[in-house]
């Protein structure tokens, strides 16, 4: 491919101009995915009636939860603020209804409308201290839209679907925002908002604003690395535009083939630059060392092409290889990410071998004075390979004995790494510098959690929603669910039959059926089934890790059991967004995790393979585990577990890191057809291939390690965990990688030796 750019260059550049037109029309195509379900969309029975509610039952999907607290909540002044603000959310173009302790009523007389629990005007003296008594006692907004303290109280608006799905998302949150603080203003009240239409307009907030800094930020640190060593800015250019050629290229051909950005997506262009940077270095770096040295230029990058190329098309195939891997998960959203990054390698890698060679004979000129300013002056450089040269000479002094330190580290990293548990919170998806997460964890606090969990009841057929066993069921689970520790703030059809039979002492359907149709669409929505053929009793829960949460689902089902067994005809599933992820989260992260394993068990006998050595396989093992095993144990010690950011960096980590050990194998493999001592032959590879292994390992953990800027917390774990495992990986190449190549090396040398003196013998 590289070739093709010598022999054609203005062909080639026409071409790939064309291109990157087409990347850059692709790139605007792109849409950002921002569910909060997204991690968990697969073909599992459990998310497909997960699906089933949430198309059947849309409230919670388009609730935007107000939460307001402070000490005057339950004064006088504050209650009048507070009804002006109930009244103006509903005004809000792209909303349904509310609900808040406004909502509440007080009981029907002589079988008239009930009068609202708060009269209009508020009475005043001890008429007031009466009502608010009456509000603490009051069962339905008690404990659910009134903390315990009656210093919080709760808002629920419900958006219009049609209206966020069209795209009016940011509009209607930034109208409500404005109307929240303008009817609060002087009050002396928090307020903060909350719920999954926030939720996703933060993350796609944060997922376009970090995409523009960390991309930038990391790009500006590849290219003054590169223009710090190479000294030319024409140098700088053949080794940074390739990158953000393949960046534009690579997300333009995800746009043209509709992937949409989200939270693991969103890290794919500074995976991008990062693959493409590394071996845009290492061409660069080894055309340049052939331009000192005499070549014209076609001949340093035909020349660079031969020695440095196989082991950039072997650095993307290993990389190709982490991303293959994740193809195999469970989740939409990792095989998405798993395939996006298998065409964004493919795309990079042909990138960089036409575009180095083809920028390198467009931009440089006068080679020979070129040659004869840059003899003595890599000072930078030098400095970096009498470092490598220092590191070679003592790892292959007593290479059995750093090879036994190193096969002693890994074990033991391995088992901090081997306790590592799963780990997942739905907070950890959301940027945790906003509103939102503030939010919600207030609501943990005084009402017992934002997160909902839902019951979903399936009528048979033939049976009605007023059936008496159908009120008979849905009662029953009812109280299951009010039982279940862990579970609060649970409403269904039976909190207004309770209500019903508690304060008018009835319990006729007649009346319950009466209530209902008194009651808004958008409220019997969340309940009852548009066809009356479904019910959900919905309860809240805390935003707790999933291995928590588990016990208190899986428990919950259990009890739910008996329900099913007097109720046969009827469909109970224990779903939300919730349950999905307490179910699937530890499930999804294990076998990510022995993914991870077979990866790199696969990955080795492929370079191998690549080398026709089953030595070089074994060398590739240790090196490659190292990273690995000690991020993990890092991860252990820090009390972080396994997440999913943190076992995707560390696959796709794998596959980055390897490209240093390729690279040096590569070298290594041309300097032992020179020198039969296998020592010399490490040493030297070592010093020809260490500067340009150090710089580019150094633009790989900067590259990754810009992803600390993120506000989303995933996103941070994987980039500054990918960086870690880049320097890891750079320390494993120095000082694990050279011993135990020249062990085996050693040993494969004296099996041969007997096996040639046996042969002799005979």
């Amino acid at each position: 491919m590289g070739f093709v750019a010598l022999r054609f260059p203005l062909a080639t550049a026409v071409v790939f101009l064309l291109l990157l037109v087409a990347g850059a029309v692709g790139f605007a195509r792109l849409k950002v995915d921002d569910s909060l379900s997204q991690l968990f969309r697969s073909d599992t029975p459990e998310y497909q009636t997960y699906e089933e509610v949430t198309r059947r039952f849309p409230a919670s999907e388009y609730d935007v939860l107000v939460v307001i607290d402070g000490g005057a909540l339950l004064t006088r002044p504050s209650l009048e603020k507070l009804r002006n603000l109930a009244i103006d959310l509903q005004l809000v173009d792209g909303t349904r209804g509310l609900i808040s302790i406004f909502s509440a009523r007080e009981p029907p007389q002589n079988g008239g409308v009930p009068a609202p629990l708060f009269p209009q005007p508020l009475p005043s003296g001890e008429a007031y201290k009466a009502l608010i008594d009456r509000v603490m006692a009051n069962e339905i907004i008690h404990g659910k839209l009134l903390s315990d303290d009656g210093r919080l109280t709760l808002m629920v608006l419900a958006l219009d679907p049609a209206a966020v799905d069209g795209g009016k998302l940011a509009n209607i949150i930034g109208e409500v925002r404005e109307t929240v603080n303008k009817d609060l203003a002087g009050s002396g009240l928090n307020q903060q908002l909350s719920g999954v239409p926030v939720m996703q307009l933060e993350i796609r907030n944060a997922i376009e604003r970090d995409r523009l800094i960390y991309n930038t930020l990391g790009f500006a640190a590849g290219c003054l690395i590169a223009i710090l060593f190479f000294r030319r800015v024409s140098f700088m250019i053949i080794a940074a535009a390739p990158p953000l050629a393949a960046i534009l290229m690579a997300l333009g051909a995800l746009g043209w083939l509709d992937f949409r950005l989200n939270m693991f997506l969103n890290v794919m262009t500074p995976l991008i630059m990062v693959i493409s940077f590394s071996d845009s270095m290492q061409l660069t770096f080894a055309a340049r060392d052939r331009l000192i040295a005499g070549e014209d230029k076609v001949t340093a990058f035909r020349n660079a092409l031969y020695v440095v190329g196989p082991a950039c098309v072997l650095t993307h195939a290993t990389a190709a290889i982490s991303f293959i891997a994740l193809t195999f998960s469970r989740s939409d959203l990792i095989r998405a990410f798993g395939e996006a990054g298998l065409i964004a390698v493919v795309v990079a890698m042909v990138t960089v071998l036409v575009l180095v060679p083809l920028l390198g004979l467009l931009l440089i000129r006068h080679e020979a004075r070129f040659a004869e300013s840059m003899r003595g002056m890599d000072r930078a450089l030098d400095v970096l390979r009498r470092v490598c040269e220092w590191i070679a000479v003592r790892m292959v002094s007593r290479p059995g004995l750093y090879s036994l330190i190193a096969l002693v580290a890994v074990g033991l990293l391995s088992a901090g790494y081997t306790q590592l548990v799963p780990r997942y919170r739905l907070a950890d998806q959301v940027p945790d510098r906003e509103q939102a997460v503030a939010a919600s964890q207030r609501l943990d606090a005084k009402l017992t959690g934002a997160n909902p969990i839902d019951v979903l009841i399936e009528l048979p057929a033939g049976k009605s929603l007023y059936d008496p066993e159908t009120l008979a069921a849905i009662a029953d689970v009812h109280a299951a669910v009010q039982r279940q520790a862990g579970v609060g703030n649970v409403w269904s059809l039976e909190t207004l039959r309770r209500w019903l039979t508690e304060k008018l002492q009835k319990s006729d359907v007649a009346t319950l059926k009466e209530y209902v149709d008194l009651l808004p669409s958008y409220l019997t929505r969340r309940f009852i089934s548009a066809k009356q053929d479904a019910v959900i009793v919905s309860g809240r829960v805390p935003d707790v890790d999933a291995s928590k949460l588990l016990p208190v689902i899986q428990t919950l089902d259990k009890q739910l059991d008996a329900v099913r067994a007097k109720y046969p005809g009827y469909k109970i599933a224990v779903t939300g967004l919730s349950a999905i992820a307490a179910r699937n989260s530890a499930i999804m992260i294990d076998r990510l995790s022995q993914a991870l394993t077979i990866e790199i068990v696969f990955v080795a006998a492929f370079i191998g393979l690549a080398f026709q050595s089953p030595i070089v396989m074994l060398v590739s093992i240790l090196p490659g585990i190292f990273p690995i095993v000690l991020a993990g144990s890092l991860l252990w010690l820090l009390g972080l577990g396994l997440q999913f950011a943190s076992v995707i960096a560390l696959t796709v980590s794998f596959g980055l890191g390897l490209s240093a050990t390729i690279h040096f194998l590569n070298r290594l493999q041309i300097e032992d057809a020179i020198d039969a001592d296998a020592s010399v032959g490490v040493e030297r590879a070592t010093v020809l291939v260490g500067p340009p292994l150090i710089l580019t390992s150094a633009v790989l953990a900067c590259g990754l390690a810009m992803t600390v800027f993120s506000s989303l917390p995933s996103l941070r774990l994987f980039g500054w965990l990918s960086a870690f495992s880049m320097i890891a990986a750079l320390f494993a190449d120095l000082f694990i990688l050279r011993p135990v190549a020249m062990y085996l090396s050693q040993v494969a040398r004296r099996f041969q030796h007997r096996t040639l003196a046996g042969r002799r013998a005979r």
